[in-house]
């Protein structure tokens, strides 16, 4: 297989990432328990990884061509790593603000490097488009592997147990032998070197500013936005909706992250195949209608759910099983929108156009989470999810914009 080397350390490099980004879920409900922390406290946690996302991107991607991708992920591995030994040790709070915070910073120049990766391994739009989606549903195994390995270190019995602050001896474990393996494979940026070598970082810098003057990618960068504002609020905040709303054990809560991300998984590998064959646009709104359904009928559904003892996978309500349905529809979008985006620029571009996109993508990520731990906290959990489908909505207008500036934009 063509770049088989340099593919196989983006999906590892992304898979690893998906596993300590997505674990917070587990960690905002954990954090209730062991250390007394509030909802609204803890969705503040959503900022500190998601604004140093969104910092790091924008000071860095104009950078990280120089540097060398290779070089930039092996740094950001490194980096967590170290943070990750730490957090057994955990004795307060803070030390998860600081994990995020490292893991952000670090997650920016992983992603960066890989969407920029990307574009030196693939030859046209298709082998562009189905790279990313398959790149993207191995993001969402990382997550689905991350919730499932969080659950087992879970101690539903005591609420204040320490014991799952262990798993990061797993995770550290995960992020040193990626960096392992990464020192064995070559990333061949000599297609940009010369664009690399003849600009300097603030010329760079420049061309990610003049990116966003341009209508197509301020309507692109609304519809990430939202699109991140959605999908966050949900796997962020699922496993509390499922031990608050639906009554499940805390371990069972955390699983049903892992059955969202296997719906998640399912969808990006398959939008690789349907997108060849039927129009995105059509396939994105139709995700997004049928998303909006699996959320009103989960919320009708966990009417009046009771606690019961013994609880499991088997006798769960039927809510439970529905929620990670919408995970298949809403998975398609994401990549298809990257995807198009990046495609319609040179691959020199792709650096810039991939800060800005991780650059949104955080802040609609940590904006759906305040959101949605602040509506649980004051109101509760099934008002937080139904009202999801405000943004739904107002996706699905951008998706329609940004579809007929692409076909100006391609004459």
């Amino acid at each position: 297989m063509k770049h088989f080397g340099t593919k196989f350390v983006l999906y590892i490099n992304y898979f690893v990432f998906a596993v300590l980004l997505n674990t917070m879920g587990a960690v905002i409900l954990q954090v209730q328990g062991t250390f007394g922390v509030s909802k609204d406290i803890a969705a503040l946690l959503e900022g500190f990884k998601d604004i140093p996302i969104a910092l790091a991107s924008l000071l860095l991607a104009s950078f990280l061509p120089k540097l060398g991708y290779k070089r930039a992920m092996q740094i950001a591995l490194a980096m967590v790593t170290v943070v990750c030994i730490i957090m057994p040790y955990a004795s307060a709070f803070w030390y998860f603000k600081l994990l995020f915070f490292v893991v952000g910073v670090s997650f920016a120049m992983i992603k960066v490097s890989v969407f920029s990766t990307i574009g030196l391994v693939t030859d046209s739009q298709q082998e562009h488009s189905s790279l990313m989606s398959t790149i993207e549903g191995v993001f969402m195994v990382g997550i689905l592997f991350g919730n499932v390995l969080f659950s087992l270190f879970i101690n539903d019995a005591d609420t204040q147990s320490r014991e799952w602050l262990n798993v990061y001896w797993v995770l550290g474990g995960l992020t040193f032998m990626a960096f392992i393996v990464l020192l064995f494979v070559k990333i061949d940026q000599s297609r940009i070197q010369h664009e690399v070598e003849s600009s300097s970082i603030a010329d760079n810098l420049f061309t990610m500013l003049k990116l966003c003057i341009k209508p197509v990618v301020l309507i692109f960068i609304g519809a990430v936005a939202f699109y991140v504002l959605i999908e966050q609020s949900f796997q962020t905040w699922m496993p509390t909706f499922y031990k608050d709303v639906l009554k499940l054990p805390a371990s069972m809560s955390i699983q049903a992250g892992a059955v969202l991300a296997g719906a998640f998984a399912i969808g990006r590998f398959t939008a690789g195949v349907v997108l060849r064959r039927i129009h995105w646009l059509k396939v994105v709104l139709g995700s997004l209608v049928l998303s909006a359904v699996c959320v009103t009928l989960v919320i009708s559904l966990s009417k009046g759910v009771v606690a019961a003892e013994g609880t499991t996978w088997m006798n769960a309500p039927l809510a439970a099983w529905l929620f990670p349905v919408m995970g298949i529809f809403l998975a398609t979008i994401y990549p298809a929108i990257n995807s198009l985006i990046l495609s319609a620029l040179p691959k020199h571009q792709h650096a810039a156009m991939s800060g800005l996109i991780v650059v949104f993508s955080a802040l609609g990520g940590t904006t759906g989470s305040i959101i949605t731990g602040n509506i649980f906290h004051y109101l509760d959990g099934a008002t937080a999810f139904s009202l999801s489908v405000i943004p739904m909505g107002i996706l699905a207008l951008l998706l329609v914009l940004f579809n007929s500036q692409i076909k100006s934009t391609h004459g």
